[in-house]
């Protein structure tokens, strides 16, 4: 089984683009923050990035509700990949690849009472119905 989670607040505004065969994709980076403790009792905190894609209908609802800031539930596939980059040396990069997202809290809002809402899993074909939405609850 191959399944990733991660809570945190988008780095960056999500991309949206589409594919030669008019599929959408949206990219954005997650960031996760954990807070601990040293063996000598010093407090430290340390984040954690992570690079997002969804795809169809997932891109769309991503793009229209993610902003920096705000916070996010993401689930997905970790996708691993190497490259050559300009200087000539092989770089790695790993990926999530969404299955299912639940916006939390409100824009850019932290730490707020929030009610979170998902798409579904299962490869994220279902969603609200995107010309009422007044009805999504944030």
């Amino acid at each position: 089984m191959n399944k990733i989670i991660v809570i945190g607040n988008l780095g960056r505004d999500p991309e949206m683009r589409y594919t030669p065969s008019g599929q959408s994709v949206t990219s954005f980076s997650v960031a996760s923050n954990r807070k601990y403790t040293t063996g000598a009792g010093e407090q430290r905190e340390e984040t954690e990035w992570f690079n997002v894609s969804a795809w169809g209908k997932l891109a769309e609802l991503c793009n229209q509700f993610l902003t920096k800031g705000r916070q996010v539930y993401v689930e997905g596939r970790l996708h691993s990949r190497s490259y050559e980059a300009r200087d000539g040396q092989l770089r790695f990069s790993n990926e999530i690849t969404l299955t299912d997202v639940q916006f939390l809290g409100g824009a850019g809002a932290v730490g707020e009472d929030r009610s979170p809402y998902s798409p579904g899993s299962g490869g994220g074909d279902e969603g609200p119905p995107l010309d009422d939405v007044d009805d999504l609850p944030f």
